[in-house]
């Protein structure tokens, strides 16, 4: 239960960062490791493609060090529903946080 609880936090983290730049990979691992979500590459990686299948990512193949790497950047669909996580976040954090600090 908890994997799929994060889970969600994970894909609204990776959406948030294509929004900003395209990302790849490794990069989003890492920066997912810093704020503590520990994914394996078999986790990601379906992630990140079923993202994009679904449309809420693009997604473009570079050539980096000879290697072919594909980066995602967020769509405008991907966009709608990022602002939409944002607005369902600060509700609830603002209701959760409203009942701790009556207590």
């Amino acid at each position: 239960m908890l994997k799929d609880f994060f889970l969600g936090f994970v894909k609204i983290h990776i959406l948030y960062h294509a929004s900003k730049e395209p990302i790849y990979g490794v990069e989003i691992l890492e920066e997912l490791g810093r704020h503590g979500y520990r994914l394996s590459p078999g986790t990601l990686y379906p992630t990140l493609h079923r993202l994009a299948k679904e449309g809420y990512l693009s997604q473009q193949r570079k050539l980096v060090g000879g290697k072919v790497r594909k980066y995602y950047a967020i769509t405008d669909q991907g966009l709608v529903a990022l602002d939409e996580a944002r607005r369902k976040i600060t509700e609830l954090v603002d209701e959760v946080l409203e009942e701790a600090s009556d207590k």
